[in-house]
């Protein structure tokens, strides 16, 4: 892999749409091949990867991975955005406890259904779900299964404000689950900061502002902010080929391996060489990502 290729571990600031982030980027590394790994909503901070030249190749194994998130629930008001952003649409003057909010989140773990918020990105015949509510006109309710595998308090910031923090599928809406929680909570609510700290194998403390990465390309040391393909890829298990299988691998030809099925991190001798395939015995070359 050159050193004009991998994933950047962008630390998104709040303000900047996520294909902005991309253009960053691309203007960056003057290169035309970038994309995302997974939408950051505009008003929301944290970690956007973002794939450079051969590794958006592994858009489809990279973005369904589990993201984790910090955010404000703030209980009393609820709005059409269902975040700070948006107009308020209910209010309730129930006081709720820490004690209450913690007691109910267990009912949002696991597999659950999200209707998705009015003003989102999601289409209904072809048309985005917030261009029809900016519109005035009725929206389609959508509804989506989405797993929540952590949700946890970690503290009260005020009075009706708490600090959240949580891990979930993709497309799982944040503010959403405040919206919901605040029924569940017999009031209203909505979502406040909202900072992604992991998403998949990326972490905040991992990630390069834009300044950061900026200061790195006059240095000439751009290439410090990458993380290679294999590396973003060390969640799949190893498969090592024989060398002399190197050829006939990067013509598409399968290899007999005892190896249990699925996606592989696959090499052949000391050469990575990408996502492998292996089905009834043999594993074939998915994704390739050698030089």
């Amino acid at each position: 892999m050159n050193t004009g290729e991998g994933i950047v571990p962008l630390l998104k600031p709040p303000g900047m749409s996520s294909s902005d982030g991309v253009v960053f980027v691309r203007r960056l590394f003057e290169q035309k091949r970038v994309g995302h790994l997974g939408t950051l909503d505009p008003g929301a901070a944290g970690v956007l990867p973002v794939c450079v030249g051969r590794a958006v190749r592994l858009f489809d194994y990279l973005v369904d991975k589990d993201k984790t998130y910090r955010f404000e629930l703030i209980l009393g008001t609820a709005t059409d955005t269902q975040d700070s952003f948006g107009k308020i649409v209910e209010e309730g003057t129930k006081e709720v406890q820490a004690s209450a909010v913690e007691a109910a989140l267990g009912a949002f773990l696991g597999e659950i259904v999200q209707i998705a918020p009015a003003f989102s990105a999601l289409k209904s015949n072809g048309k985005k779900l917030y261009d029809l509510a900016l519109q005035g006109k009725e929206v389609p309710e959508k509804q989506r299964p989405v797993t929540i595998s952590r949700l946890h308090l970690l503290r009260q910031t005020g009075e009706g404000r708490f600090l959240m923090e949580m891990t979930c599928s993709r497309g799982t809406y944040v503010r959403t689950v405040c919206h919901d929680l605040g029924h569940a909570l017999g009031t209203c609510g909505h979502m406040g900061a909202l900072l992604r700290t992991r998403s998949g194998p990326f972490s905040l403390e991992h990630s390069f502002t834009m300044e950061e990465l900026t200061a790195l390309k006059e240095q000439g040391s751009l290439e410090k902010c990458l993380v290679c393909c294999e590396d973003a890829l060390l969640g799949y298990a190893p498969l090592v080929l024989k060398a002399d299988r190197l050829v006939p691998t990067k013509n598409g030809l399968p290899t007999d391996v005892r190896a249990g099925e699925g996606l592989v991190r696959l090499y052949c001798g000391k050469e990575f060489m990408g996502l492998g395939q292996v089905t009834e015995g043999r594993v074939q070359l998915k994704v390739h990502l050698y030089e």
